[in-house]
């Protein structure tokens, strides 16, 4: 008769050994990684990437790419005797036209007047992002809603809006009668366009100029401080090259816009201040050279181009 196996006793005091299990099996080894699995699992990162952007990649092709390439087209085209645009006889007349008087006047007159934009932008957001930058959070918050409030109406509405403040009969001009002046009316000149362009893209400049410097080390310029640097040195030689990357990014998306600017100019400046881009909506509408409104288009684009270039190659990218 075959007896039993008695488990040993525990001494007093111990806690109790555990029940047997089963025994314990050794782990399996991982397959090595060979480079058919590393391409395949690229293979398929890819494919993930593709199916998440395909319907931005979509959207860019159909309203961005396809009707770039059809200006493209129509910028080589002529025009026949009764001004239609026809798609044959292929030249480069409309882009030899580029370099005529008139051309380059409006053209020179956009670009000073899209500079000093940028410039009084530039002026007068730096202050103001740096005074939001080095708030609290609460009062950050309350003036960083009050720089995108103006985004919450329609820019036609606001630019409407600066028509009658700079008229003849607005609030200015009673002012200056009430004060005993003369009245005056600043609407249909190149001052009117140049405040409705600050206006319009002050935020444009504020907020870039805020991440700048809301995300910088204020620690350097304590440093500086403490290494007897004045309070222009230290601007001078850490908060403004630290600030740069949102100067060059506000620059940009100020002197872009304004540039090619129509809403605008066409409502404040009237007929006496011609820009670029109520001269391409001209030749489009009134003038039926579509040829030519291309070139125009494309020329525009093309500094445009230059300049976002510049953009990146100044590490502002790093925004």
């Amino acid at each position: 008769m075959a007896v039993s196996e008695i488990p040993p006793t525990p001494p007093p005091g111990s806690s109790p050994l555990p029940p047997p299990g089963p025994p314990i099996s050794k782990p399996e080894t991982a397959a090595p990684v060979t480079p058919e699995l590393e391409k395949a699992s690229r293979r398929a990162e890819a494919r993930r990437g593709l199916f998440i952007a395909l319907p931005s990649f979509v959207y860019l092709v159909l309203l961005f790419v396809v009707p770039l390439l059809l200006v493209f087209v129509y910028s080589f085209a002529t025009r026949d005797a009764t001004g239609q645009t026809v798609l044959e006889g292929w030249n480069l007349d409309s882009y030899r036209r580029l370099f005529s008087a008139e051309v380059l006047e409006i053209f020179v007159r956009s670009f000073l007047l899209a500079t000093v934009t940028t410039a009084i932008c530039l002026a007068l957001a730096y202050p103001f992002a740096f005074y939001i930058a080095t708030r609290g959070p609460r009062m950050r918050n309350i003036l960083l809603v009050l720089v995108m409030i103006p985004f919450w109406s329609n820019f036609l509405v606001r630019t409407y809006a600066w028509r009658v403040i700079l008229g003849s009969e607005g609030p200015l001009s009673q002012i200056s009668q009430a004060l005993g002046g003369e009245p005056f009316r600043l609407l249909f000149t190149n001052v009117a366009v140049l405040i409705g362009l600050v206006y319009g893209f002050m935020p444009f400049m504020v907020l870039p100029l805020y991440a700048a410097l809301e995300r910088m080390d204020w620690r350097l310029v304590e440093a500086a401080r403490d290494l007897y640097a004045d309070g222009w040195t230290a601007f001078r030689k850490v908060t403004l090259p630290l600030s740069m990357p949102g100067v060059v990014a506000g620059s940009i998306l100020v002197f872009i816009p304004s540039l090619g600017a129509y809403v605008t100019p066409a409502l404040l400046g009237g007929a006496r201040t011609v820009l670029m881009g109520d001269y391409i909506v001209s030749q489009f509408l009134a003038a039926r050279n579509w040829p030519f409104g291309s070139a125009l288009s494309f020329a525009v684009m093309f500094v445009m181009l230059v300049a976002t270039i510049f953009y990146f190659r100044a590490g502002a990218k790093t925004l």
